[in-house]
């Protein structure tokens, strides 16, 4: 600690930090294994939370010891709704080979990283792409939310339909508002707060079960390094891999950009700090996902709210990463925690993303139309693949018939004859 403070680090406002932003998106530990492990997919809840706690603790350890960033690294969320309700379940891929999929995504994204291409591509995409594509991924979560509440449910004529507003509803309803008026004070126990709110609600009124223990170890036995990474090397699996690289892309280029420069992160130039050191890491966690067997893993955008308290070494993602270990032994109050708890994050979730919709380019067709095909695809398709494909494609066809063809750059055109072949393979 003296080594710190002889370099002008408080490591008090560091630790402060650091635990901050854990309580921040400390929900991801019973979230992310409540989605893969949704019925149908035949996920273990417990064997995915361990892997979700393992991959967040090492990879946000990772990131601050080697690329020296506040950051916080941890199964996507937007990524881990695709990875189980689009892959698993909408194309009926065997998880280990979804965890394969991933795989493959993760030893593209580091060959991209380790080179110029990677930001190369992410300049290559429209900017209004990008948006629609984080509207169009919170609308799919909200959705999601809405029908584990019970407040959609199915309907053979109409699709859809509003579901009873039954307790567990009205609890979910309350726990929304409870979230959201904790996130407008900038409690960082909002969601955890929420969730443990609803829970126990739940639980006195007998809609919840207590567990038989209050602690388990670990479990290494049910998803960890249980991909199938050959069976993955299917051609239809293709636009998967192709997908969950591009949504990746999006996402942790996004959260480094936004988050730096909205904290004063950036150098001389304006551009992030150790903007390419980040973004390795942000690939190894993909790969690393795989290997733990979870969805892909990505910086987190709550880590904004640790440098917001004080963050802004390394140090603070290494108290994060620490914060971490207790969730090992904690899977039995996990797995208590209903479905009807977790979907007020996902709506609220869905809300925050459904911001970007204000950065749609909507004054031309030929800009308009692609966002707003990628927006409403990937929750009427429940596919952000169908959604991020189509809008290459329409982006490119929509600009060679307006006579602006020359301002496609060449990257963009090759991305889409690419997603054309993907699209023709599906």
């Amino acid at each position: 600690m003296k080594l710190l403070e002889a370099k002008g680090v408080d490591w008090r406002s560091e630790a402060a930090a650091g635990v901050t932003t854990f309580f921040t998106m400390a929900y991801i530990v019973v979230v992310n294994p409540s989605i893969l492990a949704a019925p149908g997919t035949g996920m273990s809840f417990t064997g995915v939370m361990t892997a979700t706690v393992l991959l967040s603790f090492v990879m946000t350890l990772f990131m601050g010891l080697y690329a020296r960033l506040p950051f916080a690294v941890a199964p996507g969320m937007g990524i881990n709704a695709f990875f189980a309700f689009t892959i698993i379940l909408g194309q009926g891929v065997p998880w280990p080979q979804a965890l394969g999929i991933v795989f493959w995504s993760g030893v593209l994204f580091i060959a991209v990283s380790l080179t110029p291409l990677r930001e190369a591509v992410a300049e290559a995409i429209p900017p209004g792409l990008r948006s629609a594509t984080a509207v169009g991924i919170g609308i799919f979560l909200t959705f999601i939310g809405l029908r584990n509440a019970g407040l959609v449910v199915a309907d053979p004529v109409t699709f859809v339909k509003l579901g009873p507003l039954d307790g567990r509803a009205l609890l979910a309803l309350g726990g929304l508002a409870l979230m959201a008026r904790l996130s407008a004070r900038k409690n960082p126990f909002a969601f955890l707060g929420g969730m443990a709110a609803v829970t126990a609600a739940g639980w006195a009124l007998g809609y919840v079960k207590p567990p038989e223990s209050l602690w388990s170890r670990p479990d290494f036995s049910s998803v960890f390094l249980k991909l199938d990474i050959a069976g993955s090397l299917r051609l239809a699996l293709l636009p998967a891999i192709i997908s969950l690289f591009f949504t990746d892309l999006f996402d942790s280029i996004s959260t480094f950009v936004g988050v730096s420069h909205a904290c004063g992160m950036t150098d001389a130039q304006g551009k992030p700090r150790n903007l390419r050191e980040g973004l390795i890491v942000d690939a190894f966690a993909t790969l690393g996902a795989s290997l733990a067997g979870t969805s892909s893993g990505t910086a987190y955008i709550e880590s904004a709210a640790g440098i917001e308290a004080g963050g802004r070494t390394g140090w603070t993602a290494v108290f994060t990463a620490l914060c971490f270990l207790p969730c090992f032994f904690l899977s039995p109050l996990a797995a208590m925690v209903p479905p009807f708890a977790t979907a007020p994050v996902l709506i609220l979730v869905g809300a925050l993303m459904f911001r970007s919709v204000k950065a749609l380019p909507l004054e031309r067709l030929e800009d308009a139309i692609p966002a707003f095909l990628t927006l409403v695809l990937i929750p009427l398709t429940f596919s952000i693949t169908q959604g991020i494909l189509w809008g290459f494609v329409s982006h490119v066809a929509l600009y060679t018939l307006a006579g602006r063809a020359k301002e496609v750059k060449p990257l963009l055109w090759l991305l889409g004859a690419i997603s054309v072949g993907l699209l023709w393979l599906h």
